[in-house]
């Protein structure tokens, strides 16, 4: 077996976040159930998936064992559905040593914060590169810290723009073009809502990291630097505040915004009330799955370009199509910043080896494509974006190309919750930001959250 890498940066503050977690988790430890080697036979892996996608993931588990030959099993576990729950199972069970745990599942925002805490081993040079060659580069950076994989690359996600073809034949190419096309629409009473993350949670911090980056900025470099309030980040912030507050405070503004989610500007959307929405792809999902009563409605607008009533909210969705994100300079892509799942080998396994090889199994092309079509999750590998095949199942794959191939990530740093939540907790209301001010703050609060100074909201 190879010697388990040491996993520790030497990192200001690694041990302190350990021992954060280590009371509370050492008290549960005597209550941890894992599924570990049956005596005498092949070692059983343990591989720890969020709940949605359970059974892509389950499949993909069986897959891997039959391809094993023998030599070892994985076995599915499921976490919890929400993301907190999921990061404080896996911790609990890493800071108590539980040798149950082979193979983690772990958000892309959990790299830093599991590498420096020492739950996940460092990939071997000669896995990072089999695991590098083929896959796209901004997923494959959510799973690097440091110059160094951590996690390998499972599946990603990212935003693009929905809109009704009979309200905006063309879709506008950046935020000043949708809002103005917004307001035009709204002053003809037709519907006009753009649809955003809006509410106090992690989709508003992930609204501003991509307007951030995508107007040239960055808010924390990998060192730690807090970059937002300095040049040129501090203009690119004030930029993507104002872009916020513009679309928050705009007459033809959805007076829900600020408490809205992913689920509430897809359910607008279909109701007829919106023109415009910034989503994942379960968008087009939920669009070719109509509900059985055949409801939805809204406004629906004839050849003439004149409101006609709808029998069924099938002709609104009908209406629907999806292009790039649209960027906050002309002719400057944006950087969308992604989301998804990485895998990560436990420290504490005990078969840290088959492990490690179990893990390229999981996110073979098979089962990425499994994951894409049944999960609505895209994949990592690129050449499944060339594939026809792919391309038939997958009838957005162009935008999200696109938008995967200026991705931005999000701040990598081990402090990256507490900041998320010092950025959600500023910019809400968005309809209430004054960017200057609000940016000053901004830079403030995160250089404390980066420092584990005072408290978050």
């Amino acid at each position: 077996m190879r010697e388990p890498l040491d996993p520790r940066r030497g990192r200001p503050g690694g041990g302190r976040r350990r021992l954060a977690l280590a009371g509370g988790a050492l008290l549960t430890a005597a209550m941890i159930a894992g599924c570990g080697t049956e005596a005498g036979g092949p070692p059983v892996l343990n591989f720890y998936t969020p709940a949605d996608g359970a059974t892509q993931y389950a499949a993909a588990a069986q897959a891997c064992t039959d391809a094993a030959g023998g030599r070892y099993s994985v076995v599915q576990q499921t976490l919890p559905k929400d993301a907190d729950g999921q990061r404080l199972q896996l911790a609990r069970r890493l800071v108590a040593g539980d040798t149950a745990v082979d193979i983690v599942g772990i958000d892309v925002t959990w790299t830093a914060e599991f590498a420096e805490a020492g739950w996940i081993e460092r990939f071997p040079d000669d896995i990072a590169a089999q695991i590098t060659d083929g896959t796209l580069e901004g997923p494959l950076e959510t799973g690097s810290y440091q110059d160094a994989l951590w996690a390998a690359p499972l599946n990603t996600n990212t935003q693009i723009l929905w809109y009704r073809k009979d309200l905006s034949p063309t879709p506008p190419a950046t935020w000043d073009e949708m809002i103005r096309a917004s307001e035009d629409l709204a002053a003809r009473g037709l519907p006009s809502y753009i649809e955003v993350q809006g509410a106090q949670y992690e989709g508003l911090t992930v609204w501003f990291n991509t307007l951030i980056n995508s107007a040239g900025g960055q808010i924390v470099s990998e060192n730690g630097d807090v970059l937002i309030g300095q040049e040129p980040s501090r203009s690119a912030a004030v930029q993507a505040a104002s872009i916020m507050q513009r679309v928050a405070s705009s007459p033809a503004a959805d007076p829900s915004l600020s408490v809205a989610k992913e689920n509430d500007g897809r359910l607008a959307m279909e109701a007829g009330q919106a023109a415009f929405q910034v989503n994942y792809p379960f968008v087009y999902a939920s669009l070719n799955t109509p509900p059985p009563d055949g409801g939805g409605g809204g406004t629906f607008i004839d050849e003439q370009g004149r409101p006609a009533a709808t029998d069924t909210g099938r002709q609104v969705v009908d209406e629907f199509a999806w292009a790039p994100y649209p960027a906050v300079e002309a002719g400057t892509p944006a950087k969308v910043t992604i989301g998804g799942l990485n895998l990560g080998v436990s420290t504490t396994s005990l078969h840290k080896d088959f492990a490690f090889e179990a893990v390229q199994c999981l996110r073979n092309r098979e089962n990425q494509l499994r994951n894409a079509v049944e999960g609505g999750v895209p994949p990592t590998l690129e050449a499944l974006y060339s594939d026809p095949a792919f391309q038939g199942e997958y009838p957005a794959w162009q935008a999200i190309k696109t938008s995967l191939d200026n991705a931005s990530v999000r701040p990598k740093t081990p402090a990256y919750q507490s900041i998320s939540i010092v950025i959600s907790d500023l910019l809400n209301p968005p309809a209430q930001i004054a960017p200057d001010a609000v940016v000053d703050t901004l830079a403030e609060q995160v250089a404390r959250a980066e420092n584990s100074e005072g408290l978050v909201p």
